[in-house]
């Protein structure tokens, strides 16, 4: 006896096995992780530097303050901003007023203190010469053992490096004794005795040293007491770049560090090298409010371009740490979790919660100790839908 099942049910048989598999195909691709869009970086080798950057300011090395030698009548000053003076320049005269007996006793203390200095400026000048001709000796005796291999490169750079700082030394040290030798020549022209002002009996300001002129307070004429400043003289050719950092970094910082110098006006970077750092802190309020421990670093500049003045608002960059093979990521695929740094690699099209230990970071690249290898792939800007084992591309 044969079955007949009629056509109208056969028809409902088979759309109902149609939409249960539709139904369980939705059901099946919404519980199917989603992939990711997400953008990697490969881990790489290569140099790295780290730096202290801080907004930093030029200046002179050497800044003369020109003052009144005697009590009288100031002339016009004779000078402009900017003008360049010669050494014994006379850039302003002054008609002094008669010395009574206490000013005279007065000019004569102020005399021999400045003899004394003077004295002692000449015995800087004397113990500076004298350990320059040591670093010297020492550099020398360095380029001969550093040509046999008997010692390291770097030993001879810190012989270099310590003659450069006695030969600054030296300089400062005669710029010193020539500022002292003006003193003295200020302190005996503050013993002339005149019963007027008339022009023949002025006594003249002159430059103590070549340079340019910084600043000029006043140029009217006026009555200006013994020891008022003049105008401020200076050598623009001679800079140094002073950059307050964080205490927490000053420490970190050395003489000698290499300095790069931006953002001054022109295209190229400048170069500079770190003469010292400031042994004694200061407070500054920064702009959150916040009080900070600040220190100033000092850096030559050497041939500054001629646009360059004192003053000048430039940005610095102090390398404190150096590498020519690191192993570096993008800083923007790091994260912490507790005390712990983590990066999401890309392994088989899935992203693995991975723990790394950092090192040195050098600007938007920071150095991987141990956790990655070079080549692995990371994510940049892990998102929190990001988990471990998420399928990504």
């Amino acid at each position: 006896m044969t079955l007949v099942i009629p056509m109208r049910h056969t028809r409902r048989y088979l759309v109902g096995a149609a939409l249960l598999a539709a139904v369980g195909g939705a059901v099946a691709l919404a519980l199917r992780p989603k992939v990711l869009d997400v953008e990697t970086a490969v881990a790489t080798r290569g140099p790295l530097v780290e730096t202290v950057d801080a907004d930093a300011k030029t200046r002179v090395v050497d800044r003369y303050v020109l003052t009144a030698p005697v009590t009288g009548r100031l002339h016009r000053v004779l000078v402009e901003e900017g003008d360049a003076v010669a050494r014994g320049q006379t850039v302003a005269w002054i008609a002094p007023v008669p010395l009574d007996v206490p000013t005279a006793t007065q000019g004569t203390a102020r005399l021999d203190a400045a003899l004394a200095l003077a004295n002692e400026a000449a015995t800087r000048v004397s113990q500076a010469r004298a350990t320059l001709d040591q670093a010297r000796r020492a550099t020398g005796r360095l380029r001969t053992l550093l040509d046999a291999g008997a010692v390291a490169p770097v030993d001879f750079e810190n012989a270099e490096t310590t003659q450069r700082l006695r030969e600054e030394e030296l300089s400062a040290a005669l710029a010193h004794q020539r500022a002292a030798a003006a003193d003295v020549q200020s302190a005996r022209a503050a013993l002339t005795s005149a019963g007027s002002y008339a022009a023949r009996d002025a006594v003249p300001v002159r430059a103590p040293v070549a340079g340019h002129v910084l600043r000029v307070p006043e140029h009217s004429e006026r009555i200006v007491a013994a020891g008022a400043p003049v105008l401020e003289l200076g050598d623009t050719r001679a800079l140094e770049v002073v950059t307050d950092v964080l205490s927490t970094d000053a420490v970190r910082i050395r003489p000698g560090a290499e300095e790069i110098v931006a953002e001054w006006g022109g295209d190229s970077l400048l170069h500079a090298r770190v003469k010292s750092v400031e042994p004694g802190g200061f407070t500054r309020i920064s702009a959150l409010g916040v009080e900070e421990q600040r220190v100033n670093v000092v850096a030559d500049l050497p041939s500054p371009p001629p646009s360059l003045g004192d003053g000048y608002r430039v940005e610095a960059r102090i390398v404190v740490w150096r590498s020519a093979n690191a192993l570096a990521v993008p800083a923007s695929a790091l994260f912490q979790r507790g005390d712990q740094w983590h990066v999401f690699a890309v392994s088989d099209g899935r992203a693995r919660l991975r723990p790394v230990v950092v090192g040195h970071r050098g600007g938007a690249s920071v150095e991987v100790v141990r956790g990655l290898g070079e080549g692995d792939e990371v994510v940049l800007f892990p998102s929190d839908k990001l988990k471990d084992g998420a399928r990504v591309k």
